[in-house]
């Protein structure tokens, strides 16, 4: 009788081994997918970082590149529509010809007031969460076949958020680090909900081409987005935490590259919650007097 793990290689350094990756990774500057481009970075991989800034795109590819021992390169794109998701499509193909890992990180937040909320926030929201999402994956899906396998499949790696899931961010005035006491980021829920089902849309029309896609929900991570609710209300923030404490580099870091290697090669249409058990488990934190958290 045979064995059935008798001729796979089980080794960590082989199912997680990342120095034939070449990654795009967009809003790769900042927040988490400067996390992600790290950790691929650090493990030997080539990847690409775009946003609009090139100040940002260059202090973080010269960090990048002095960690190694992968590599980091940089190109300035705008996201905001088809002709910006195009026109970097085009570029990354005179750059690289094959694609392992897309990371759709690009997006955005607006917190307003539920009863004067602009119709901007809604168009912005939906371009920069949904739609480029959409174009980007589709200009792309060339590159990410090339050399593609059932057992080494293309991935796709869509970011939503927890706000896609939870009304936390609306139902408690305090906005979710998204937005000030009283606002709400009442467009940015329905378009992360959106890109979790779009998730589950491209899952199922790309498997067939091995190209495996799911998507990641993070619950609160320090980020440009984030910045607000860190810094004026960073007890309230953490006093929803079972763990008392946000997520962090290293949490997200790691399920990216899980989601990039030989080890999650047969999950595709997965919606991943990472928010340290803040909304699964119904923990709820009580405020002292003293503003602390108390277990």
């Amino acid at each position: 009788m045979t064995h059935a793990a008798s001729k796979d290689d089980l080794r960590v350094s082989s199912l997680f081994d990342f120095s034939s990756h070449i990654a795009l990774v967009t809003g790769g500057a900042t927040g988490l997918g400067e996390m992600a481009a790290q950790a691929f970075v650090q493990n030997g991989a080539h990847v690409f970082i775009a946003s609009r800034k090139e100040s940002e795109l260059r202090s973080t590819s010269n960090r990048l590149n002095a960690l190694g021992p992968g590599k980091c390169s940089y190109i300035i794109a705008d996201l905001k529509d088809k002709a910006g998701c195009l026109a970097l499509c085009e570029e990354i193909k005179k750059r690289t010809d094959r694609l392992t890992v897309l990371v759709n990180n690009t997006g955005a937040s607006w917190g307003d007031d539920y009863y004067d909320y602009p119709e901007h926030a809604w168009d912005k929201l939906y371009s920069l969460n949904v739609k480029n999402i959409f174009y980007m994956t589709v200009g792309l899906e060339g590159l990410l076949k090339k050399g593609a396998t059932p057992e080494r499949p293309g991935r796709v790696i869509n970011i939503a958020s927890m706000a896609g899931i939870s009304t936390v961010d609306v139902t408690t005035g305090e906005g979710g680090g998204l937005s000030k006491p009283g606002h709400g980021t009442f467009s940015y829920g329905p378009a992360k909900a959106a890109c979790i089902h779009l998730t589950k849309m491209q899952a199922s029309k790309l498997a067939p081409k091995n190209i495996m896609v799911n998507v990641i929900c993070p619950g609160v991570f320090p980020s440009r987005m984030t910045n607000f609710g860190l810094e004026k209300y960073a007890t309230t923030l953490t006093s929803g935490q079972p763990t008392g404490r946000i997520g962090k580099p290293s949490d997200f870091g790691g399920l990216v590259l899980f989601l990039s290697s030989a080890g999650s090669a047969h999950m595709t249409g997965n919606a991943i919650e990472i928010d340290g058990g803040a909304t699964l488990t119904g923990w709820r934190g009580k405020i002292g007097a003293a503003g602390e958290s108390k277990l």
